[in-house]
């Protein structure tokens, strides 16, 4: 890989952080409909963004695509880490969940 892809690639994560950030903090805790709508927004990104990536994996096996082995990796990870941290996510709404009902007994 080239220090140009490179440099493209770390451009792109550091955008993705910045952006991530600055969700965070305009995120305002408001009401349980806010957060399951949030929580079911989240989901839809995972899942679409999973989909692209399958997609993009298809096409550069199909050799339909100008996409470098590259980009198809990093796509395939970001799907991959953004599963995973969902995942994290329920279990630890599960977990706290699960905490609170052996609070009340």
């Amino acid at each position: 890989m080239s220090d140009m892809q490179i440099n493209n690639v770390l451009a792109q994560m550091r955008a993705m952080s910045a952006q991530a950030s600055s969700a965070v903090t305009e995120t305002k805790p408001t009401g349980s409909s806010d957060f399951s709508a949030m929580l079911s927004q989240s989901i839809e990104d995972v899942n679409k963004s999973q989909k692209e990536a399958s997609a993009l994996s298809t096409a550069f096996t199909k050799g339909e695509t100008d996409a470098s082995l590259a980009e198809v990796m990093v796509s395939m990870q970001k799907a991959s880490l953004s599963f995973q941290t969902v995942l994290q996510t329920r279990n630890k709404i599960v977990d706290a969940y699960k905490e609170v009902m052996r609070m009340s007994m």
